[in-house]
């Protein structure tokens, strides 16, 4: 099983969803508001727990685009599955301001994920990035995560990430490999 987390602007299942089928026929789209974000915390890790309990899958994946790397990244570490995330938006509070609602709590729950969480998750999350996001800085991105997850560089896409098809066979080795 992977469970996809959609980026800020993209809520309806999409191409993502249909190309990691060929990864995993049981692909879960899971939905948050951006409106609460202490709500959609609860309500993900609530979702997500179910998900895994009622899964036949002994390696599921959380898979997240975008301001939805923001809480897989968590998620999956508070769940115990391996994330994988591409072009994540690790500042939302900052890079967000007039397109959210309550920044502050993304900076709350930011801080109060558990004391260095990352070094406990250290090899959980494949990290995907764009060489051409215009949006984010990846080299901060990559800064903050390459001492505790695999980076890999994409040369070829923007932010929105249209194309993750490249990387299907690493995403694959990844959750096998769990």
């Amino acid at each position: 099983m992977i469970i996809y987390l959609h980026g800020f602007d993209s809520t309806s299942p999409g191409k993502h969803e249909k190309v990691l089928q060929f990864i995993d026929q049981d692909v879960e789209l899971l939905s948050y508001s951006t409106l609460h974000p202490r709500h959609d915390m609860q309500h993900l890790l609530k979702q997500v727990d179910n998900l895994i309990q009622r899964a036949q899958d002994e390696r599921p994946l959380i898979c997240g685009v975008g301001l939805g790397c923001f809480w897989a990244e968590r998620i999956g570490f508070l769940c115990d599955i391996r994330q994988v995330i591409f072009n994540p938006n690790l500042f939302p509070q900052e890079n967000m301001a007039g397109k959210i609602d309550r920044p502050e709590e993304y900076a709350y729950i930011a801080t109060k994920c558990v004391a260095n969480f990352r070094e406990k998750n250290r090899d959980r999350c494949l990290t995907v990035l764009s060489r051409n996001d215009e949006m984010l800085d990846s080299q901060r991105s990559a800064a903050l995560l390459g001492s505790f997850y695999e980076v890999i560089w994409d040369d070829i896409q923007t932010h929105k990430f249209k194309s993750i098809s490249p990387h299907l066979q690493r995403i694959k080795a990844f959750k096998t490999l769990g």
